[in-house]
Protein backbone atom coordinates (compact mmCIF):
# COMPACT_ATOMS: atom_id res chain seq x y z
CA UNK A 1 0.00 0.00 0.00
CA UNK A 2 1.34 3.23 -0.76
CA UNK A 3 0.56 6.52 0.69
CA UNK A 4 0.65 10.23 -0.06
CA UNK A 5 0.21 13.28 2.30
CA UNK A 6 -0.95 16.57 1.08
CA UNK A 7 -1.36 19.68 3.18
CA UNK A 8 -4.21 22.38 2.45
CA UNK A 9 -4.22 25.68 3.94
CA UNK A 10 -7.86 26.61 2.27
CA UNK A 11 -10.65 25.34 -0.10
CA UNK A 12 -9.33 26.55 -3.51
CA UNK A 13 -5.91 24.44 -2.52
CA UNK A 14 -8.25 21.37 -1.79
CA UNK A 15 -9.89 21.51 -4.98
CA UNK A 16 -6.53 22.12 -6.71
CA UNK A 17 -5.45 19.33 -5.43
CA UNK A 18 -8.36 16.85 -6.35
CA UNK A 19 -8.49 18.64 -9.55
CA UNK A 20 -5.48 17.60 -10.49
CA UNK A 21 -5.64 13.71 -9.60
CA UNK A 22 -9.36 14.27 -11.60
CA UNK A 23 -7.26 15.47 -14.62
CA UNK A 24 -5.22 12.08 -14.40
CA UNK A 25 -8.36 9.14 -13.71
CA UNK A 26 -8.87 7.01 -16.50
CA UNK A 27 -11.69 5.61 -15.56
CA UNK A 28 -12.44 2.71 -12.40
CA UNK A 29 -10.98 4.42 -9.69
CA UNK A 30 -12.60 4.25 -6.55
CA UNK A 31 -12.04 6.65 -3.95
CA UNK A 32 -13.27 5.92 -0.12
CA UNK A 33 -13.44 9.50 1.61
CA UNK A 34 -13.39 9.96 5.08
CA UNK A 35 -13.29 12.41 7.75
CA UNK A 36 -15.53 13.93 10.27
CA UNK A 37 -18.66 15.76 9.54
CA UNK A 38 -17.78 19.36 7.43
CA UNK A 39 -14.37 17.60 7.13
CA UNK A 40 -13.81 18.19 3.16
CA UNK A 41 -15.27 15.20 1.68
CA UNK A 42 -17.65 16.74 -0.82
CA UNK A 43 -15.74 20.14 -1.69
CA UNK A 44 -12.94 17.12 -2.49
CA UNK A 45 -15.53 15.38 -5.05
CA UNK A 46 -15.76 19.25 -6.54
CA UNK A 47 -12.46 19.36 -7.82
CA UNK A 48 -12.22 15.79 -9.12
CA UNK A 49 -15.40 16.61 -10.96
CA UNK A 50 -13.92 19.82 -12.12
CA UNK A 51 -10.53 17.83 -13.01
CA UNK A 52 -12.34 15.32 -15.18
CA UNK A 53 -13.82 18.33 -17.33
CA UNK A 54 -17.35 18.72 -16.02
CA UNK A 55 -19.33 22.19 -14.80
CA UNK A 56 -21.87 19.82 -12.95
CA UNK A 57 -22.87 21.69 -9.50
CA UNK A 58 -21.24 19.67 -7.33
CA UNK A 59 -23.82 19.00 -3.78
CA UNK A 60 -23.73 16.76 -1.13
CA UNK A 61 -25.74 13.42 -1.75
CA UNK A 62 -26.41 13.10 2.04
CA UNK A 63 -30.12 13.16 0.86
CA UNK A 64 -30.06 11.94 -2.20
CA UNK A 65 -27.70 9.11 -1.63
CA UNK A 66 -26.14 8.89 -4.98
CA UNK A 67 -25.34 12.45 -7.61
CA UNK A 68 -24.06 11.20 -11.20
CA UNK A 69 -21.68 14.35 -12.79
CA UNK A 70 -20.80 13.75 -16.46
CA UNK A 71 -18.02 15.10 -18.91
CA UNK A 72 -16.97 13.72 -22.07
CA UNK A 73 -14.92 11.18 -21.24
CA UNK A 74 -15.79 10.20 -17.97
CA UNK A 75 -18.94 9.78 -15.46
CA UNK A 76 -18.69 10.14 -11.29
CA UNK A 77 -20.75 8.31 -8.78
CA UNK A 78 -20.99 10.21 -5.92
CA UNK A 79 -22.77 8.06 -3.38
CA UNK A 80 -23.48 9.02 0.78
CA UNK A 81 -23.98 6.63 3.07
CA UNK A 82 -24.20 8.95 6.38
CA UNK A 83 -28.30 8.57 6.66
CA UNK A 84 -28.44 4.83 5.87
CA UNK A 85 -27.46 2.01 8.21
CA UNK A 86 -26.94 -0.80 5.34
CA UNK A 87 -26.27 -0.41 1.47
CA UNK A 88 -29.52 -1.87 0.12
CA UNK A 89 -31.08 -0.75 -3.00
CA UNK A 90 -28.32 2.08 -3.15
CA UNK A 91 -25.73 -0.44 -2.35
CA UNK A 92 -26.48 -2.34 -5.52
CA UNK A 93 -26.27 0.78 -7.60
CA UNK A 94 -22.97 1.52 -5.63
CA UNK A 95 -21.66 -2.58 -6.99
CA UNK A 96 -22.62 -1.28 -10.74
CA UNK A 97 -20.98 1.52 -10.68
CA UNK A 98 -17.88 -0.14 -9.34
CA UNK A 99 -17.71 -2.85 -11.80
CA UNK A 100 -18.18 -0.44 -15.08
CA UNK A 101 -14.62 1.13 -15.87
CA UNK A 102 -15.66 4.27 -17.05
CA UNK A 103 -17.01 5.36 -13.76
CA UNK A 104 -15.28 7.38 -11.15
CA UNK A 105 -16.74 6.09 -7.87
CA UNK A 106 -16.47 8.72 -4.85
CA UNK A 107 -17.90 7.35 -1.41
CA UNK A 108 -18.88 9.01 1.98
CA UNK A 109 -19.03 7.06 4.69
CA UNK A 110 -18.67 4.11 3.23
CA UNK A 111 -18.39 1.73 6.31
CA UNK A 112 -21.71 0.02 5.77
CA UNK A 113 -20.33 -0.88 1.60
CA UNK A 114 -16.68 -1.36 2.16
CA UNK A 115 -16.86 -5.05 0.88
CA UNK A 116 -18.73 -3.88 -1.97
CA UNK A 117 -15.58 -1.37 -3.09
CA UNK A 118 -12.93 -4.18 -3.03
CA UNK A 119 -9.55 -4.26 -2.48
CA UNK A 120 -8.49 -1.74 -5.22
CA UNK A 121 -9.97 1.37 -2.95
CA UNK A 122 -7.64 4.72 -2.96
CA UNK A 123 -8.49 5.99 0.72
CA UNK A 124 -8.63 9.80 0.93
CA UNK A 125 -8.37 10.58 5.14
CA UNK A 126 -9.01 14.60 5.54
CA UNK A 127 -8.06 15.83 8.89
CA UNK A 128 -8.33 19.02 9.89
CA UNK A 129 -5.92 21.08 11.67
CA UNK A 130 -7.74 23.96 11.35
CA UNK A 131 -10.90 25.94 10.28
CA UNK A 132 -9.19 26.29 6.52
CA UNK A 133 -6.49 23.52 6.87
CA UNK A 134 -6.71 20.18 5.96
CA UNK A 135 -4.30 16.83 5.69
CA UNK A 136 -4.97 15.25 2.90
CA UNK A 137 -3.60 11.01 3.34
CA UNK A 138 -3.83 9.56 0.29
CA UNK A 139 -3.36 5.48 0.97
CA UNK A 140 -3.62 3.45 -2.62
CA UNK A 141 -2.47 0.36 -4.88
CA UNK A 142 0.50 1.22 -6.59
CA UNK A 143 -1.99 0.00 -10.03
CA UNK A 144 -2.65 3.94 -8.77
CA UNK A 145 0.67 5.66 -8.87
CA UNK A 146 -0.08 7.52 -12.07
CA UNK A 147 -2.01 9.93 -9.93
CA UNK A 148 -0.28 11.00 -7.66
CA UNK A 149 3.15 10.45 -9.44
CA UNK A 150 3.81 14.30 -10.85
CA UNK A 151 2.15 16.07 -7.38
CA UNK A 152 3.96 18.17 -5.77
CA UNK A 153 4.20 17.58 -2.18
CA UNK A 154 3.48 20.32 0.43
Amino acid sequence: MHKTLFTSQSLEQTLAIARSIGALCRGGEIFELVSDLGGGKTAFTRGLVSGIGSSDDVTSPSFTINNTYKSGRHIVEHFDFYRLTDGGMVGEELKEAVQDGRCIVAVEWGDIVRSSLGDRTITVEITLQSDDSRVLAFSYHADYSYLFARQEMS
